[in-house]
This record gives C-alpha cells, sequence and structure tokens, in this order.
C-alpha cells in the first residue's frame, strides 16, 4: 500500500496539470506522485526524478563533461510515446512547466569522450536552441554504441530513440545533428565511426529533403554499405512509434533497398519490374495499320512525326487528337506555332462537323457550330498554347511542364520543334535540336506524358518528299539526337504533284523507328477527303507512295 505520510515525500507544493491547482501535487520517495486537491495518482512509472548521484545515462560508462550539465530529470517523452527507459538509456532529460506538464527535452552531444552541449527543445512550441556547442559533434547516440551488423541514422533525435524501440531496442540507431540540409556534413565528420559497422541503414523523413539528404549521405559510403529505407506509411519513425505501427515499420526496415547511384538498378531489385503485366498500349491509333507495328500509343513516349514541307503533318496530328478527344477522359494539350489559337479551334472543330468550318464558302448555322465546339473545344479538355510571345526552348519547355503538372494533360502535340529553333540565338540549328530534343524526352520521362512532336526532313537527294520521295531517320533535321531520343518516329509520305488524285491525296504512313516493338516499315495509307477535311485508312494506291493536299 502506498504511503503518503509527509515523511516519505520528497517535493510538496507543486502545480497540478490535472485540476490547475497551483500548489496541491506532491511527489513520493518511489517516483509516484498525487494531488491532494483532485486526487489524481501519478505511477513511478510514468517519470522519474533524476537525483544528483544518479549516472546520467543507464548502461553505459558516465562521460566527463565540459561546461554543460544535464540538469532536469528522466521520464518518459509522453508526447513522443517514448518510454523512460529508452529517454535514460540515451541521456535525455525533460523540465517540468508550471502546468506540471513536459515543458522541454533535453538531448546530449559529446565530442572526444566529453559532454560538451545539449539541444533543448521547445515542447509546446517545437522550437530548438542549444547550450554549449553542437558544432563539430559527435552523431545524437554514438556514445551508445561500438561496431556491429547494422547501424541505422535517422534525422532526429527523437526519431533515433523511436526506431532504437520499434528495432526492438536491438540494433544501434544515431541521428544527424543539424538537420537534412547538413547531414552530408555531420557523416563526414564521423565516417570512420560509422564505417566500424557492416550496413549503414538511412532512415530520414519521407519528404522531398529527406530523400535528397539520404542520396547524397549515401554516396559518401563505399559501393554495397548503406541501404535507405522507404518510409510509406508515415513521414519519419516517431510516427510508427506514435501510432502503434512497429511491424510495419520493421518491414519497411528490412526491406531497405541498397543503394546505387542514379541510373543504376541492382537486378536482384526488379522481380516486381519483369513481372508486371504488359498492356498492349494505354490506347490504339485510330488506324489498324499503325496498331499492328506499334501496339498503339502509350505514355512515357516521346513520338517524332517528320515529314517535308506540306505533307499533312497537322492534319495527322489532327486526327489523333480528335480520335483522343472522343476515346478517353484525359486531357490533351496542344502547342500548335504555325497557326494562331483561332485557326487550331476552327480546326478540331472541324473534324466533327466533317467540314473545313475555316473556309470562306462553307456555310453552317450558328447552333450546328455551338454544337461543334461544345463536342470539342467547350469540353474543358483542350489546352491551347497562344504562342504569340516568347518562344525560347526554356518557354516551351515550362509550358509543357505546365501542361503535364498544372492541368493534368496526358498527351501533348508539339507542332513543330524547328520554328521553336528558328527563333533561338545559338546560331547552330544541330545544337539547339539536341537541347529541345534532349529536354522533352526527360520532361516526358519526368511527367509520364505522351508527347507528339512535329519535325521537319532535309530534303533528300533525288525525289523530293513533296513528289512522294521515301523518309528516313537520316533525313531528320540537325544531328541524330531527334532520332535517338525518340521512341517512336513516324514519317509520311505523298506525291502532291501526281496528276492522279487519288494518289495525290493518299498518304503512307511509315513506321521509321520503333523502339517498343522493333516493328518499322510502311504502316498504313490514309486518303485525305478534299470534302469532309478527314483522313482514312485506305489500301495503298496502285502506283505506291502518297498523302493529303497541303495542310490547313
Amino acid at each position: 500500500m502506498l504511503d503518503f505520510n509527509e515523511s516519505n515525500w520528497v517535493e510538496t507544493g507543486l502545480p497540478c496539470g490535472n485540476c490547475g491547482s497551483s500548489d496541491a501535487k506532491a511527489i513520493n520517495k518511489d517516483g509516484s506522485s498525487k494531488c491532494f486537491s483532485c486526487d489524481k495518482f501519478t505511477p513511478a512509472s510514468a517519470y522519474q526524478r533524476r537525483d544528483e548521484s544518479e549516472d546520467l545515462k543507464s548502461n553505459v560508462v558516465p562521460m566527463p563533461t565540459k561546461g554543460v550539465t544535464m540538469d532536469g530529470m528522466f521520464a518518459a517523452l509522453t508526447d513522443r510515446s517514448i518510454t523512460l527507459d529508452t529517454a535514460k538509456k540515451y541521456g535525455v532529460t525533460v523540465k517540468y512547466g508550471a502546468d506540471g506538464e513536459i515543458s522541454e527535452h533535453h538531448y546530449p552531444y559529446y565530442k572526444d569522450g566529453a559532454l560538451v552541449g545539449k539541444k533543448v527543445r521547445k515542447v509546446k512550441d517545437k522550437q530548438f536552441f542549444s547550450e554549449g556547442t553542437i558544432s563539430g559533434t559527435e552523431l545524437f547516440g554514438q556514445n551508445l554504441f561500438t561496431r556491429g551488423k547494422y547501424i541505422t541514422i535517422t534525422e532526429g533525435e527523437c526519431d533515433a530513440m523511436a526506431a532504437y524501440e520499434l528495432l526492438g531496442n536491438k540494433w544501434p540507431v544515431v541521428s544527424i545533428v543539424s538537420g537534412a540540409s547538413a547531414a552530408p556534413k555531420d557523416i563526414k565528420r564521423n565516417l570512420e565511426y560509422l564505417d566500424q559497422f557492416d550496413t549503414v541503414v538511412l532512415c530520414f523523413d519521407n519528404d522531398k529533403p529527406g530523400t535528397e539528404a539520404a542520396r547524397k549521405v549515401a554516396e559518401l559510403f563505399a559501393p554495397g554499405k548503406v541501404k535507405i529505407c522507404n518510409l510509406k506509411k508515415h513521414k519519419d519513425p516517431n510516427e510508427y512509434l506514435r501510432n502503434n505501427q512497429r511491424q510495419d515499420f520493421s518491414n519497411e526496415w528490412w526491406d531497405a533497398k541498397t543503394f546505387t547511384p542514379d541510373g543504376i538498378v541492382a537486378g536482384n531489385d526488379l522481380w516486381d519490374v519483369v513481372t508486371a503485366e504488359v498492356k498492349q498500349s494505354y490506347i490504339n491509333y485510330p488506324w489498324d495499320g499503325m496498331n499492328e507495328l506499334t501496339y498503339g500509343i502509350r505514355t512515357h513516349e516521346l513520338v517524332t512525326v517528320a515529314a517535308g514541307s506540306g505533307m499533312g503533318k497537322s492534319q495527322f496530328l489532327r486526327e489523333l487528337i480528335y480520335y483522343l478527344l472522343k476515346n478517353t477522359e484525359d486531357n490533351i494539350g496542344l502547342l500548335m506555332m504555325e497557326e494562331s489559337i483561332r485557326r487550331t479551334g476552327l480546326s478540331i472543330m472541324s473534324m466533327d462537323a466533317n467540314q473545313l468550318l475555316h473556309l470562306p464558302d462553307t456555310v453552317v448555322s450558328n447552333d450546328d457550330l455551338r454544337k461543334h465546339y461544345d463536342n470539342t473545344l467547350g469540353t474543358g479538355r483542350l489546352f491551347l498554347y497562344d504562342s504569340f510571345g516568347s518562344n525560347t526552348i526554356d518557354n516551351i519547355i515550362s509550358r509543357v511542364r505546365y501542361m503535364a503538372k498544372g492541368l493534368d494533360c496526358k498527351y501533348i502535340f508539339l507542332d513543330h520543334i524547328s520554328i521553336i529553333v528558328s527563333d533561338q540565338q545559338h546560331g547552330d540549328e544541330r545544337r539547339a535540336l539536341d537541347e529541345i530534343s534532349t529536354k522533352l524526352r526527360t520532361l516526358v520521362q519526368e511527367t509520364g506524358v505522351a508527347l507528339f512532336m512535329v519535325s521537319h526532313l532535309k530534303r533528300p537527294p533525288g525525289t523530293s518528299h513533296e513528289e512522294g520521295g521515301a523518309t528516313s531517320l537520316s533525313q531528320l533535321r540537325g544531328s541524330a539526337g531527334i532520332g535517338q531520343l525518340s521512341d517512336i518516329v513516324i514519317g509520311l509520305e505523298r506525291n502532291g504533284q501526281h496528276e492522279d488524285e487519288e494518289i495525290r491525296n493518299t498518304t503512307t504512313v511509315r513506321v521509321l523507328k520503333n523502339r517498343f516493338s522493333g516493328l518499322t516499315g510502311p504502316a498504313t495509307y490514309l486518303k485525305y477527303s478534299k470534302y469532309t477535311g478527314r483522313m482514312t485508312e485506305t489500301e495503298a494506291p496502285e502506283t505506291g507512295g502518297s498523302d493529303d493536299q497541303d495542310e490547313f
């Protein structure tokens, strides 16, 4: 039975955080407390008063100090769900406020075997300040552990103590000193110590600064020594502890992947990748012949459409745009550099009307015009770039990124990169084409869009493209960069001067490059109707190649 005789009280007249009394709380010799106003009893396991004679850290050799003392008392860090034993292990003390609640945490820092500083955390406003010096010190907790199989590094003191508990108090856990941005500096200073362990596990916060810091720190170690723990359910280890998700944290810790430099992936990490179901495409092309060779349209791909001048490239794109508009629910971005947004808008509406609405002799009622508008532009899924203004490479790249990330466009059409290059100050077309192609390729990978871009061709020797000359990868403008960076390259061929109207208005669609399936060659033939303005799949003309009349 507990004895609350006055002779057993070690402190009296303390404030009570439960009822608000300013002097009714007393602490007993066994560390328990009672408020004689509200009768609230707090057992000794909740906190333990630190006596002057008590070692600062249980289970470790006492360390000398250099002008810094760890005042306060040992207690469970209840706001962080950290037990008294763990707080004592790491030498963390607390102070109480007038309300009887913990107001401060004190974290010790050592250097060359001596306590040289402490970090003080204000619980209420979460502000930090330091006493002594914490610059150039060991990692938090480093003085507790020497050599072993594993050591885990976290981004904060409470995360280190939490991870230690979550791992069953079995494996060493330390923390960097000064936050994610300074992590490489903290680790460099203590590399010799960390190299005593077989494996270093980085368990930084699951946010951008934490991810970047983990990568920079991992690069400081020898290959194969570092694993990076990918926290999935919470931001940091302490959140796992507070939510009592010990098994989840343990699973993610054991699943930590060995760090390899950017762009290098260990083969034994690829099982889920190679066994994932291969989908034929996100959506097919509107023409069967194209689907037989390409297996359809996929996101994360850069598709280049190449042809000579007036070969129907823009109309080919419009057919794709309208098809995607009618057969998906995704947003579509259009950067049509050679025409006004009015012309682009009317051209897309023309697809719905099966009439060339931009021509002066086309008759259409306002009601019908409104219907075609509502079916296309009015859906709210088409976003057009008004190219009047700056067309620098960086400006175009930023517009494509905004369409992808800000407007959620899954398909983006750029017609054409040659006009962008002509606006640059490089004085070197090859260099400019390489630059924009590389940036677009990177952007496609970053955003996951399907990007269709148009590129003009160099004039071939012999038969010109305007007279039905065959297209090839070697005819792409600039260096070989466009062909190398594209996933698919489509060439359009048409003899626009042929006497036979059917041949004159039939386009050969040739797949010049196909990274997905490797299949290339003539894919299909598209016949243009001067009455409807549409391109429809047809058989090959008897005498060969072809395409539509000049672009709008």
